[in-house]
């Protein structure tokens, strides 16, 4: 073990060999034990993922230590080094100036020769420590190796540049994304702080607790924080509602160039009755989020499609001469658009024989099995956070009792900094195209009101996509997919940012990963998912990212925009009341039943006489959460 001086303590090497960012260093004979004492700390020489810098001029060229090795000497040389040659393989990633500045990116490269010292305490503290108030540095853990040192992350850069937060199942992803958010949302801090979560599985809700107004399709009414999801249908553009409405139409273009001109004369109906500043009857189109009736255009394409009439010589296809079944009191069953009920009418007869000759209703669009789903979907009440969403649930004339500003307050102007979208429950057939209408009307919205106060420059918004790798892919009619490409891309301008999240980056839209500034890289132990993670990056750290498959739960590699120096951090969970409920079930608990946060277990003893009625309850209604039922004499 050799103690230095205090002139050369740092020193571990010397250049020998420069390409590119790839810097090859020889290392000094005399650091044979791998440690060195720097002001009475030690010092591993050598460490995967560890930095070094190059002094040139007053500048510090600074580097990553990716590969370590020794090779043979000649035989003569063998007393003076006995430990072979000993190299390293440095990718150089910054520069910082003896001020404390540190930058990515290199202005210059070092020479054969120039030294090679470690990088001590000091030097981390001064590139990672943030002195004076600083509000746009948030601590988000420590150093790994180095509890004093801050993890403080520019929060500037990690909201407007976009974010990624990518680690395998039982990394610790969630915990440290309830971690941020908790942080971020600090109402001492941040009292104008704006996050909407898009949560899959309904994990966030008691992470966050009262600092977020949660929306969901069945919500718990015992939570005064919970409230119905509503996405109003009409707040869709034409596409989108065609697509979780009708479905695919027929190739011709008949239909859909029908129920287009049917769309825009609704709206322009609804806007004469009920006139709305921004568009009027002459200038709104299939797109224009304005109110109209589906029900309303489902049951007259019905009759339509369905209908029949009485065609004897002379009668005229009219609704006075439609053929309507009767029923036992003589009534026509003509159906009810509001409740989703379809008409009924006679068949078709046209033999020779028949003295009351009835026919289709001519000119059909060929959408009997389109219509026939919208009904049912009009009928079953999983689809009434969409197509009977509340408030905004318009009546055959297009009237609501509440317009879209009252939608974007809802979901941008709670009076808490977070608002969860809980679509747990929402169709897994039409949760793809969900998130994309979410996401496009959060985009558009800031978009056109980005010059006003609540618009996005002034008060930025941070979209969190949680289980990204489901709705994010490369499929080219994806509606999440599309949008997000969009906002990655420009929503920077518009002050809306996105922090993917995701347990597999590779089956993300490389489009979409590659355009995030700042990446919290987690446990990743496919070999797929950490080459699409090192290909996103802008910097040369394949030396760090190849630790991915050995962090420890709970750490992190932090490198991006929002830091000065790539860290791996061990990231500070959020106390246990506030982390998501996505742990693993206990098999076996260590403690006991009154002092564990986990409910159940196989020790502990098993209910006699177990009621199974509330499983198939909750199975059959779709919904976890039981309405709590009277005791008996209530």
């Amino acid at each position: 073990m050799t103690r230095s001086g205090p002139g050369d303590a740092t020193v571990i090497g010397a250049v020998q060999d420069v390409s590119g960012t790839s810097v090859s260093v020889t290392l000094r004979a005399d650091r044979f034990s791998g440690l060195s004492f720097v002001d009475g700390q030690g010092y591993r020489i050598g460490q995967i993922g560890s930095f070094v810098k190059i002094p040139v001029g007053y500048v510090d060229l600074f580097g990553i230590v990716s590969q370590v090795g020794a090779s043979a000497v000649p035989e003569n040389q063998v007393k003076a080094m006995p430990n072979g040659q000993r190299w390293m393989t440095v990718q150089l990633i910054g520069e910082g100036y003896r001020t404390g500045r540190f930058q990515r990116g290199i202005s210059q490269y070092p020479t054969i020769d120039d030294e090679v010292h470690l990088v001590s305490e000091m030097d981390l503290q001064a590139i990672y420590g943030r002195s004076g108030a600083q509000n746009h540095f948030v601590r988000v853990g420590h150093v790994a190796g180095s509890e004093s040192i801050d993890a403080l992350v520019d929060i500037n850069k990690l909201i407007t540049r976009h974010s990624a937060i990518v680690g395998t199942t039982g990394s610790g992803k969630s915990t440290t994304v309830a971690g941020l958010l908790n942080i971020l949302s600090d109402g001492a801090r941040f009292p104008s702080a704006r996050i909407v979560v898009l949560d899959l599985h309904g994990e966030y809700s008691r992470a966050l607790g009262d600092r977020a107004a949660v929306y969901k399709v069945n919500p718990d009414p015992h939570r005064i924080t919970e409230s119905r999801l509503c996405i109003p249908f009409w707040a869709l553009s034409f596409d989108e509602m065609l697509r979780v409405t009708f479905g695919p139409l027929p190739a011709d273009g008949k239909a859909r160039n029908m129920i287009l001109e049917k769309v825009i004369e609704a709206k322009a109906q609804t806007l004469t009755a009920n006139p709305v500043q921004g568009v009027t009857p002459d200038t709104v189109g299939a797109d224009s989020p304005v109110p109209f009736s589906l029900n309303k255009l489902w049951h007259e394409l019905y009759c339509t499609e369905f209908g029949t009439y009485y065609s004897n010589q002379g009668s005229h296809v009219d609704r006075a001469n439609w053929a309507y079944e009767l029923d036992a009191a003589g009534n026509p069953l003509l159906g009810d658009a509001d409740a989703g009920i379809p008409p009924r009418f006679k068949k078709v007869k046209n033999a020779a024989k028949d003295t009351e000759k009835i026919q289709y209703i001519p000119d059909g669009l060929n959408l009997r099995s389109q219509l026939e789903s919208l009904g049912s979907k009009l009928r079953v009440s999983r689809y009434d956070f969409l197509l009977r969403a509340g408030d905004w649930h318009p009546n055959q004339d297009g009237a609501v009792a509440q317009d879209l500003a009252a939608l974007m307050l809802s979901w941008l102007g709670s009076d808490k900094p977070v608002t969860i979208l809980d679509l747990s429950g929402v169709p897994s057939t039409m949760t793809n195209d969900i998130i994309g209408v979410v996401l496009r009307v959060l985009y558009d919205g800031l978009f056109w009101a980005r010059n006003q106060s609540e618009g996005g420059r002034e008060r930025p918004l941070l979209v969190v996509m949680e289980e990204a790798h489901t709705y994010l892919n490369d499929n080219f009619d994806s509606a999440a997919s599309i949008v997000t490409q969009r906002i990655v891309k420009e929503g920077r301008k518009y002050g809306i940012g996105a922090m993917i999240v995701s347990q597999r980056p590779s089956e993300i839209n490389p489009t979409i990963l590659s355009q995030c500034g700042t990446f919290f890289a987690m446990r990743l132990s496919n070999a797929s998912d950490r080459s699409h993670v090192t290909g996103a990056l802008s910097d040369n750290l394949d030396g760090l990212t190849n630790m991915l498959p050995i962090l420890r739960t709970g750490e992190a590699i932090v490198l991006g925009e929002a830091v000065g120096l790539p860290m791996r951090t061990m990231i500070q969970a959020p106390p246990k009341d506030r982390r998501p409920d996505s742990q693993d079930p206990i098999v076996c608990d260590e403690l006991a039943p009154e002092e564990s946060l986990t409910p159940g277990g196989w020790n502990i003893a098993r209910p006699e006489n177990p009621d199974y009625s509330p499983f198939v309850e909750t199975w059959l209604s779709q919904n976890p959460v039981l309405a709590k039922r009277p005791k008996q004499g209530e």
